[in-house]
């Protein structure tokens, strides 16, 4: 559901239902016969005005999902190399693995070059950078990448993180800064000898935010597998190369449409922590069924448009529509942390509530979150 400059999500820059303006009554709140010393309408007409702008929204989300197609928006196939044949990764051969997709990645830009794509050869080309470090790369369609920060080898804490909509190669750079955010703020706050590294997984075709797939689960369907691979994938090359007598922790950092891809993955997710921000919901009604060892969290920022999503699932002709519960609902049952005044897309903001609280979960001092 966005992108952010952020982990993905409904969109950066995006703007969501208007805001209040200072001194304008809620719609909850009671004005004498319903019209307040302003002139404005207030208590039960407003009322009924949101409650009917919300009817309105559902069935238009409803009949977005089940009257149009459901394959989201289409884009030209750009040529570009298959991925690189790799083996298994492990410690061993990690730079081995960078180095290939580093390739791949050069190989990509060249004949985006050729087939009179400027903008996603220039985008190809500054992921084959020496600097960069992928474990995954496929540049072919929307594009798929699976960056690292970091020594991750020899990590004691990982988060990864789940992006939202509309975030592809195209638009990449907004999901590294957030992952390049967090990394900073990682390494300036770990304590002494705590290692750290953060993975980047833009490892799914991310539903478009103006799109009939954003409002259904069959983006996240496909994309639980691959989630639940990565994180195999990470077990297995951490294991025995962190701290001698520890096993890294791994912390899932799930924003918006992310929140619905962990929570499709998560009961097979080896994972210490999920973390969900500025989720439209997961698809299941409570934390317990996502059927998970972990802690899961959840946050909203202020300003986050999110809020006005309706929190429903249900079922339209064979199409599930919706997310379930919300999230931050106290029925839902996780621990809900404060994020802030920030909007959709600031969840990574240097500086921001949210970021020092993940930055908190993800290094294991979970007694220092502060809560909403």
């Amino acid at each position: 559901m966005g992108r952010s400059t952020g982990a993905g999500g409904l969109g950066p820059g995006e703007t969501g239902p208007a805001q209040r303006r200072p001194g304008e009554p809620s719609p909850g709140q009671q004005c004498p016969g319903g019209v307040c010393a302003d002139g404005r309408e207030g208590g039960p007409r407003r009322s009924r005005r949101t409650q009917r702008w919300r009817r309105a929204l559902l069935a238009g989300v409803i009949t977005g999902a089940v009257v149009l197609p459901l394959s989201g928006a289409a884009r030209a196939e750009i040529p570009a190399p298959a991925p690189a044949a790799l083996p298994r990764v492990t410690a061993a051969t990690l730079e081995q693995t960078y180095a290939a997709n580093r390739a791949n990645a050069a190989e990509a830009s060249r004949m985006a070059a050729e087939y009179g794509d400027r903008e996603r050869a220039a985008a190809d080309r500054e992921m084959a950078d020496p600097s960069r470090r992928f474990l995954s790369f496929d540049g072919r369609g929307f594009g798929l990448a699976t960056e690292v920060f970091g020594d991750l080898a020899h990590a004691d804490r990982i988060a990864v993180l789940v992006p939202g909509s509309d975030t592809s190669i195209d638009t990449y750079d907004r999901f590294r800064d957030t992952a390049r955010a967090l990394h900073q703020r990682l390494t300036r706050e770990a304590p002494q000898g705590t290692r750290t590294a953060v993975v980047a997984w833009l490892g799914y075709q991310t539903p478009g935010t103006v799109s009939t797939t954003v409002t259904t689960p069959a983006r996240a369907e496909q994309a639980a597998p691959e989630l639940r691979d990565l994180i195999r994938q990470l077990r297995a090359l951490t294991a025995g190369e962190g701290t001698p007598g520890q096993r890294p922790r791994i912390s899932l950092l799930c924003h918006s449409y992310g929140s619905v891809v962990c929570g499709r993955a998560a009961s097979g997710l080896d994972v210490d922590d999920i973390a969900l921000i500025g989720s439209p919901g997961t698809g299941v009604d409570t934390a317990a069924a996502l059927h998970t060892r972990a802690r899961v969290w959840a946050a909203r920022g202020g300003d986050d448009w999110v809020a006005e999503v309706p929190h429903i699932s249900i079922d339209v002709l064979g199409t599930t529509v919706g997310f379930g519960t919300d999230p931050m609902s106290p029925s839902f049952g996780a621990r809900v942390f404060a994020a802030g005044d920030g909007g959709h897309s600031d969840y990574f903001r240097q500086g921001s509530t949210s970021l020092a609280n993940l930055t908190r979960i993800v290094l294991g001092e979970t007694s220092e979150v502060t809560h909403a």
